[in-house]
């Protein structure tokens, strides 16, 4: 009996081991994640989503809209794998229900509206138009195209003027700092706008914002701070690794947009200072959906060169994270209680991963 006590013993924690060890199918991977989303933060009677895997553990009865920024994007990537199947749409239905029709323009709150009415944050809003956009340029589908668009003028209504000297806020109503977070994404709605339009009103905005971006959020290394505060305009220096890959993936669209090496030179300074900066000791800043976001970047650059130094710690860190932060049933991340973000965020980087390296 108790020899074969030992070797149940020996044998679970070889199997554990195992696990641990294993490097993981970037598409196999990605569909456990979004297979284990629609398990267990998904509620069919409502078409909403929690913020955890564990009611108990978070007061609000649905999702944060922050949360579902990360989802759209990741269910955006895996429609890229499987081109036949529909992953968006619930999504975009969930999305639907945080729509804000209040003055001065229509846009997403950050929470469902049905609720309680809350705030509106520009990059919560922006993100989505970025995920809509590139499902657009992908499918034509105009639905994406008209949303987009109705965030790009939200953020042009309510979150641009002319103190500090340009620049969007963070928050709708809040005039007390203007986020790298909400100017990167604000860039990149431009230009893909400006991609799929020709309009010039967007390449203009574009340029704008990055033009004040990088004389107020730029380090002199090249990656970014997090914010200025208004109207004493001084500096938040906190560095996140999302600032740097939006601002990275704007200037290899400027390049694209434009022709002109100056962008792609900027945006090689960005890419080397960002992996110095933020790549330390094998892996990345625990932020798993922040460093998505950076992934973007890089992909884009590796886009134009094929250079695998742009992608390849970013396989390593998702290779270490899938056999170092993933529990038996295939969640992500170190804490007990699972969070929709940080599912979402590596769905998307196994997703990007299984095209960038196939």
């Amino acid at each position: 009996m108790m020899k074969r006590k030992l070797y149940l013993i020996v044998f679970l924690l070889t199997a554990q081991v195992v696990h641990a060890q294993k490097n993981p199918d970037y598409k196999q991977a990605a569909n456990l994640i979004y297979k284990n989303i629609n398990a267990s933060f998904y509620e069919p009677s409502t078409g909403l989503y929690t913020e955890t895997n564990s009611a108990a553990n978070h007061p609000n009865k649905h999702s944060w809209l922050w949360p579902l920024c990360a989802l759209i994007q990741g269910t955006n990537e895996m429609e890229i794998l499987d081109p036949k199947k529909d992953y968006m749409s619930g999504v975009t239905k969930a999305i639907d229900q945080y729509y804000s029709a209040a003055p001065p323009s229509p846009a997403y709150q950050d929470y469902v509206t049905s609720e309680r009415l809350s705030s509106r944050f520009f990059d919560d809003n922006q993100w989505i138009a970025i995920a809509y956009l590139d499902a657009y340029q992908r499918n034509k589908k105009l639905v994406y195209l008209e949303k987009a668009k109705m965030i790009y003028q939200h953020m042009v209504k309510a979150g641009l003027d002319t103190v500090s000297g340009g620049g969007l806020y963070w928050k709708e109503g809040e005039l007390d700092t203007k986020n790298t977070c909400s100017n990167g994404p604000g860039i990149l709605v431009a230009l893909q706008l400006y991609k799929v339009t020709g309009e010039q009103q967007y390449r203009e905005l574009a340029l704008s914002l990055y033009s004040w971006t990088n004389k107020h959020l730029q380090a002199p290394d090249g990656i970014y701070y997090d914010a200025i505060k208004v109207p004493s305009l001084k500096v938040d220096q906190t560095l996140y690794t999302y600032n740097t890959g939006s601002m990275l993936q704007s200037n290899v669209l400027l390049y694209q947009v434009t022709n002109d090496k100056k962008y792609l030179d900027e945006a090689y300074r960005i890419a080397i200072a960002g992996k110095k900066h933020f790549f330390k000791n094998g892996r990345l800043p625990g932020n798993y959906w922040f460093n998505a976001v950076m992934l973007r970047g890089y992909a884009e650059l590796y886009k134009v060169d094929h250079n695998q130094e742009w992608i390849g710690f970013f396989k390593d860190d998702a290779d270490r994270i899938w056999r170092e932060e993933r529990d038996e049933n295939n969640f992500l991340g170190k804490k007990p209680v699972k969070e929709l973000i940080d599912q979402a965020g590596m769905l998307e980087i196994y997703a990007r991963l299984n095209e960038l390296l196939k």
